[in-house]
């Protein structure tokens, strides 16, 4: 599994897509297509062109939220914020060889989706970020240190966990 994940960022299907092309251009081999708030037809439309995308440059390519979305268009997999639909509910859909991964803000949150059987976790946010509304608590390095530390501890087997949130190149 990649050790770099790329979020999705842009207001249009435009910037979206330019963005999307820039991080695949740069080498990023897993892409993650997150447009809050699109029009549903718009956000199709890019997850389509992003699935292209990726296919044609040997990257992964996963859709934020949206199930049905990423059946249709054959993605990768599918990323899931704990107020979504369940893992089950997108294994059931999306069958046992997509890749399903799972937002966590805590050690009980990272515990849950272990629990529901995430292939991946986005832990975060790492730093502020201003591409989430709703922000929930800044973990910092330390944090991050603290969720490990309680896992170990615990002699669980740790999952891929990314940060997410406020991840930038330094």
């Amino acid at each position: 599994m990649e050790k770099l994940q790329y979020i999705s960022q842009g207001f249009t299907i435009e910037d979206q897509e330019l963005n999307i092309r820039k991080a695949l251009d740069n080498g990023v081999k897993w892409i993650q297509v997150r447009w809050k708030n699109a029009p549903e037809n718009e956000f199709i439309k890019l997850c389509e062109i992003s699935k292209k995308l990726c296919s044609d440059n040997q990257a992964i390519c996963i859709i934020n939220d949206h199930i049905q979305i990423a059946k249709l268009v054959d993605a990768d997999g599918v990323h899931l914020g704990l107020n979504d639909e369940s893992v089950e509910v997108a294994r059931q859909i999306l069958g046992q060889n997509k890749i399903i991964g799972g937002t966590a803000n805590t050690a009980s949150d990272v515990l849950q989706r272990m629990n529901e059987g995430c292939d991946y976790i986005g832990l975060g946010p790492l730093r502020f970020t201003s591409t989430k509304e709703k922000l929930s608590p800044i973990l910092d390095f330390e944090g991050y240190e603290k969720i490990i530390q309680t896992l170990q501890e615990k002699s669980l087997e740790i999952p891929k966990i990314f940060a997410i949130g406020g991840v930038v190149s330094e």
